[in-house]
């Protein structure tokens, strides 16, 4: 085998995987697949007509994403956070957004603003035509086009990574209409403080955003899956 052939077998593989991670994640946050349900890997070969080490791979991302874990005598299952876990992440969630937001009001040039807006305007379409694949697509095309003007890749990769481990949590609320309205309306409401450079504004609508989700995670968690150890959990992340 030259190196040529093995370079792009190599590539072919690395895009199979990044497919089956893609709509894996996709699939978790719309709901179809549910938390702590079990990814098997034969019905994942047969379904994305992928090698055994392609599957695997792709549940292996999937879990340094925080979206899977293996349990004993399971396998790999969607990982269903405890409300600790998630009011930690949104805590962190918070902060890092906030700060972003800051850096997005002092940084972003108007043809920053105008790529937000374009980017928003196809998460208007999905969200008129009720396509809740196309409105989560262009949901997070809107933040990456939002936190990428506050010009710190550490940070925008930071928040992604904190976002994605909120997947399962997003899933109570994406797939509803009334949400996607919701989002479509904050989304506009931080555009229009970012041109009249209104930080309080900004600030409360970016941390309004993100809050929704959480709270209806976890009442549907303690219904589901109760545990004394959870008790002490707060209905929301904890304020500073």
């Amino acid at each position: 085998m030259t190196e040529d052939t093995a370079n792009s077998r190599g590539r072919a593989m690395e895009q199979v995987v990044a497919t089956i991670v893609a709509q894996l994640e996709e699939d978790i946050v719309l709901g179809f697949i549910n938390l702590r349900e079990r990814l098997v890997e034969d019905a994942l070969i047969e379904r994305f007509s992928a090698k055994r080490y392609a599957v695997r791979e792709a549940l292996a991302q999937l879990a340094r994403l925080g979206l899977v874990e293996r349990l004993p005598n399971r396998g790999a299952v969607v990982r269903a956070l405890t409300p600790v876990e998630v009011n930690e992440i949104y805590f962190v969630r918070e902060l890092l957004e906030g700060a972003a937001a800051r850096e997005v009001l002092r940084l972003a040039s108007p043809k920053q603003i105008e790529d937000i807006k374009s980017v928003q305007r196809r998460h208007d379409k999905a969200t008129k035509d009720g396509d809740v694949s196309a409105a989560f697509r262009a949901n997070i095309d809107f933040h990456r086009a939002f936190f990428a003007a506050c010009n710190n890749r550490e940070l925008v990769e930071t928040i992604e990574q904190f976002a994605q481990k909120a997947h399962g949590v997003r899933s109570f609320i994406i797939t509803q209409q009334e949400y996607l309205e919701r989002a479509r309306a904050e989304h506009w409401g931080i555009i229009e403080a970012l041109e009249k450079r209104d930080e309080p504004a900004l600030l409360t609508i970016c941390r309004e955003h993100i809050h929704v989700a959480p709270r209806l995670y976890i009442a549907s968690y303690r219904r589901r899956f109760p545990d004394p150890a959870d008790a002490g959990a707060t209905d929301r992340p904890a304020k500073r």
